[in-house]
Protein backbone atom coordinates (compact mmCIF):
# COMPACT_ATOMS: atom_id res chain seq x y z
CA UNK A 1 0.00 0.00 0.00
CA UNK A 2 1.63 3.24 -1.16
CA UNK A 3 1.09 6.36 0.93
CA UNK A 4 1.07 9.66 -0.96
CA UNK A 5 2.75 12.25 1.24
CA UNK A 6 3.79 15.89 1.38
CA UNK A 7 6.39 17.69 3.49
CA UNK A 8 5.59 21.11 4.96
CA UNK A 9 8.50 23.00 6.54
CA UNK A 10 9.97 26.46 6.00
CA UNK A 11 13.55 25.33 6.77
CA UNK A 12 15.37 24.19 3.59
CA UNK A 13 17.78 21.86 5.42
CA UNK A 14 14.95 20.11 7.26
CA UNK A 15 12.97 19.75 4.02
CA UNK A 16 16.00 18.21 2.35
CA UNK A 17 16.48 15.73 5.20
CA UNK A 18 12.81 14.74 5.19
CA UNK A 19 12.83 14.38 1.41
CA UNK A 20 15.84 12.07 1.61
CA UNK A 21 14.24 10.03 4.40
CA UNK A 22 10.95 9.73 2.52
CA UNK A 23 12.73 8.43 -0.59
CA UNK A 24 14.22 5.60 1.49
CA UNK A 25 10.84 4.34 2.74
CA UNK A 26 9.40 1.91 0.15
CA UNK A 27 5.74 2.62 0.87
CA UNK A 28 6.00 6.44 0.67
CA UNK A 29 5.40 8.39 -2.52
CA UNK A 30 6.51 12.00 -2.09
CA UNK A 31 4.11 14.24 -4.00
CA UNK A 32 5.45 17.66 -2.99
CA UNK A 33 7.83 19.35 -0.57
CA UNK A 34 6.28 22.65 0.54
CA UNK A 35 7.99 25.64 2.18
CA UNK A 36 4.79 27.09 3.66
CA UNK A 37 1.40 26.04 4.99
CA UNK A 38 -0.31 28.10 2.27
CA UNK A 39 1.58 26.21 -0.44
CA UNK A 40 0.56 22.94 1.23
CA UNK A 41 -3.07 24.01 1.40
CA UNK A 42 -3.15 24.44 -2.37
CA UNK A 43 -1.70 20.94 -2.88
CA UNK A 44 -4.15 19.41 -0.40
CA UNK A 45 -7.07 20.98 -2.24
CA UNK A 46 -6.00 19.54 -5.59
CA UNK A 47 -4.31 16.23 -4.80
CA UNK A 48 -5.16 13.10 -2.84
CA UNK A 49 -2.70 13.04 0.06
CA UNK A 50 -2.54 10.25 2.68
CA UNK A 51 0.14 11.67 4.97
CA UNK A 52 1.59 15.09 5.80
CA UNK A 53 4.89 15.75 7.58
CA UNK A 54 4.13 19.08 9.23
CA UNK A 55 6.26 21.69 10.96
CA UNK A 56 4.49 23.97 13.43
CA UNK A 57 6.34 27.29 13.59
CA UNK A 58 6.07 28.79 10.12
CA UNK A 59 5.35 32.37 8.97
CA UNK A 60 1.84 33.65 8.17
CA UNK A 61 0.03 30.35 8.84
CA UNK A 62 1.54 27.87 11.29
CA UNK A 63 1.09 24.11 11.20
CA UNK A 64 -1.57 23.89 13.90
CA UNK A 65 -3.56 26.70 12.27
CA UNK A 66 -3.40 24.78 8.99
CA UNK A 67 -4.73 21.64 10.69
CA UNK A 68 -7.57 23.53 12.36
CA UNK A 69 -8.52 25.15 9.03
CA UNK A 70 -8.95 21.79 7.28
CA UNK A 71 -12.25 19.93 7.36
CA UNK A 72 -10.80 16.51 6.54
CA UNK A 73 -7.01 16.54 6.91
CA UNK A 74 -4.81 13.58 5.97
CA UNK A 75 -2.84 11.71 8.59
CA UNK A 76 -0.28 14.06 10.11
CA UNK A 77 3.16 13.49 11.59
CA UNK A 78 4.24 16.66 13.36
CA UNK A 79 7.98 17.36 13.03
CA UNK A 80 9.01 20.22 15.30
CA UNK A 81 11.77 21.49 17.58
CA UNK A 82 9.26 22.34 20.31
CA UNK A 83 7.72 19.99 22.88
CA UNK A 84 5.24 22.62 24.08
CA UNK A 85 2.80 21.95 21.23
CA UNK A 86 2.49 18.23 21.99
CA UNK A 87 -0.81 18.42 23.90
CA UNK A 88 -2.48 20.53 21.22
CA UNK A 89 -1.07 18.26 18.53
CA UNK A 90 -2.51 15.12 20.12
CA UNK A 91 -5.81 16.92 20.70
CA UNK A 92 -5.90 17.33 16.91
CA UNK A 93 -5.33 13.54 16.67
CA UNK A 94 -2.00 13.60 14.86
CA UNK A 95 -0.52 10.19 14.06
CA UNK A 96 2.80 11.02 15.74
CA UNK A 97 4.76 13.91 17.22
CA UNK A 98 8.47 13.87 16.39
CA UNK A 99 11.07 16.26 17.79
CA UNK A 100 13.91 17.73 15.72
CA UNK A 101 16.62 16.72 15.13
CA UNK A 102 15.16 13.35 14.15
CA UNK A 103 16.97 10.15 13.29
CA UNK A 104 15.97 7.99 10.34
CA UNK A 105 14.99 5.25 12.80
CA UNK A 106 12.50 7.60 14.52
CA UNK A 107 11.25 8.81 11.13
CA UNK A 108 10.62 5.23 9.99
CA UNK A 109 8.83 4.37 13.24
CA UNK A 110 6.47 7.32 12.73
CA UNK A 111 5.84 6.24 9.12
CA UNK A 112 5.04 2.67 10.22
CA UNK A 113 2.58 3.99 12.79
CA UNK A 114 0.88 6.12 10.14
CA UNK A 115 0.69 3.11 7.79
CA UNK A 116 -0.98 1.08 10.55
CA UNK A 117 -3.56 3.81 11.12
CA UNK A 118 -4.22 4.21 7.41
CA UNK A 119 -4.65 0.43 7.08
CA UNK A 120 -7.25 0.38 9.87
CA UNK A 121 -9.13 3.35 8.43
CA UNK A 122 -9.18 1.65 5.03
CA UNK A 123 -10.37 -1.64 6.43
CA UNK A 124 -7.03 -3.29 5.64
CA UNK A 125 -5.99 -5.72 8.33
CA UNK A 126 -2.46 -6.69 9.21
CA UNK A 127 -0.74 -8.54 12.02
CA UNK A 128 0.46 -6.28 14.79
CA UNK A 129 3.35 -7.41 16.95
CA UNK A 130 2.50 -8.23 20.56
CA UNK A 131 5.11 -5.71 21.67
CA UNK A 132 3.77 -2.84 19.55
CA UNK A 133 3.82 0.53 21.26
CA UNK A 134 2.74 4.13 20.99
CA UNK A 135 3.30 7.43 22.80
CA UNK A 136 0.85 9.53 24.81
CA UNK A 137 1.26 12.98 26.30
CA UNK A 138 1.48 13.17 30.09
CA UNK A 139 2.02 16.66 31.49
CA UNK A 140 3.99 17.86 28.44
CA UNK A 141 6.06 14.68 28.30
CA UNK A 142 5.67 11.92 25.73
CA UNK A 143 5.36 8.57 27.51
CA UNK A 144 5.69 5.21 25.75
CA UNK A 145 2.87 2.71 26.26
CA UNK A 146 3.48 -0.94 25.35
CA UNK A 147 0.23 -2.44 24.07
CA UNK A 148 0.92 -5.88 25.59
CA UNK A 149 1.24 -4.23 29.02
CA UNK A 150 -2.22 -2.60 28.98
CA UNK A 151 -4.87 -4.29 31.15
CA UNK A 152 -7.72 -1.85 30.63
CA UNK A 153 -8.51 1.78 29.80
CA UNK A 154 -11.03 4.02 31.52
CA UNK A 155 -12.49 7.14 29.91
CA UNK A 156 -12.97 10.25 32.07
CA UNK A 157 -14.51 13.07 30.02
CA UNK A 158 -11.51 14.56 28.15
CA UNK A 159 -8.98 12.23 29.76
CA UNK A 160 -8.08 8.55 29.76
CA UNK A 161 -6.63 6.35 32.48
CA UNK A 162 -4.45 3.66 30.90
CA UNK A 163 -3.90 0.84 33.40
CA UNK A 164 -0.79 -1.25 32.84
CA UNK A 165 0.34 -4.53 34.37
CA UNK A 166 3.83 -3.26 35.17
CA UNK A 167 2.69 -0.40 37.42
CA UNK A 168 0.14 0.19 40.18
CA UNK A 169 -0.33 3.74 38.93
CA UNK A 170 -2.31 4.33 35.71
CA UNK A 171 -1.12 6.66 32.97
CA UNK A 172 -3.36 9.74 32.82
CA UNK A 173 -3.47 11.41 29.42
CA UNK A 174 -5.68 13.95 27.70
CA UNK A 175 -6.95 11.94 24.75
CA UNK A 176 -10.24 10.81 23.24
CA UNK A 177 -11.43 7.21 23.29
CA UNK A 178 -11.63 7.31 19.50
CA UNK A 179 -7.93 8.25 19.32
CA UNK A 180 -6.79 5.46 21.64
CA UNK A 181 -8.87 2.87 19.76
CA UNK A 182 -7.07 3.86 16.54
CA UNK A 183 -3.75 3.00 18.19
CA UNK A 184 -4.84 -0.43 19.49
CA UNK A 185 -4.56 -3.62 17.42
CA UNK A 186 -7.90 -4.95 16.20
CA UNK A 187 -9.33 -7.90 18.10
CA UNK A 188 -7.09 -7.50 21.14
CA UNK A 189 -9.39 -5.18 23.13
CA UNK A 190 -13.13 -5.10 23.71
CA UNK A 191 -15.42 -2.36 24.93
CA UNK A 192 -17.48 -3.57 27.90
CA UNK A 193 -18.95 -0.18 28.74
CA UNK A 194 -18.93 3.29 27.17
CA UNK A 195 -16.14 4.21 29.61
CA UNK A 196 -14.07 1.01 29.52
CA UNK A 197 -11.84 -0.84 27.04
CA UNK A 198 -10.39 -4.14 28.27
CA UNK A 199 -7.53 -6.30 26.99
CA UNK A 200 -9.06 -9.68 26.15
CA UNK A 201 -5.91 -11.54 27.18
CA UNK A 202 -5.94 -9.91 30.64
CA UNK A 203 -9.51 -11.00 31.52
CA UNK A 204 -9.37 -13.61 34.30
CA UNK A 205 -13.10 -14.01 35.05
CA UNK A 206 -16.44 -13.10 33.54
CA UNK A 207 -19.41 -12.89 35.88
CA UNK A 208 -22.82 -11.30 35.91
CA UNK A 209 -22.41 -7.62 35.13
CA UNK A 210 -18.60 -7.60 35.26
CA UNK A 211 -15.37 -8.81 33.70
CA UNK A 212 -12.46 -9.24 36.06
CA UNK A 213 -8.82 -8.37 35.50
CA UNK A 214 -7.30 -10.01 38.55
CA UNK A 215 -9.12 -8.44 41.49
CA UNK A 216 -10.39 -5.48 39.48
CA UNK A 217 -14.08 -5.62 38.43
CA UNK A 218 -14.95 -3.76 35.24
CA UNK A 219 -18.64 -3.19 34.47
CA UNK A 220 -20.47 -4.66 31.48
CA UNK A 221 -23.25 -2.44 30.18
CA UNK A 222 -26.23 -3.81 28.29
CA UNK A 223 -25.12 -1.93 25.16
CA UNK A 224 -21.79 -3.78 24.99
CA UNK A 225 -22.85 -7.15 26.46
CA UNK A 226 -22.59 -8.74 23.00
CA UNK A 227 -18.85 -7.97 22.91
CA UNK A 228 -18.35 -10.08 26.03
CA UNK A 229 -20.67 -12.83 24.76
CA UNK A 230 -18.47 -13.09 21.65
CA UNK A 231 -15.51 -14.04 23.86
CA UNK A 232 -17.51 -16.93 25.33
CA UNK A 233 -19.04 -17.96 22.03
CA UNK A 234 -16.69 -16.89 19.21
CA UNK A 235 -18.14 -17.12 15.69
Amino acid sequence: MMMRCIIVDDEPLVRALLEDNAKQVPFLQLVKSCKSALEALEILQNEHIDLMFLDIQMPRLNGLELLKAMHNPPLVIVVTAYEKYAVEGFDLQVADYVLKPLSFERFLKACNRAAELLGKNSGITKDVSSNSEFFVNVEYTLVKVVVADITHIEGLKDYLKIFIASSDKPILTRMSQKSIEAKLPAGRFIRTHKSFLVSVSKITKIKRGFVCVGKIEIPISETFKENVDNILNPH
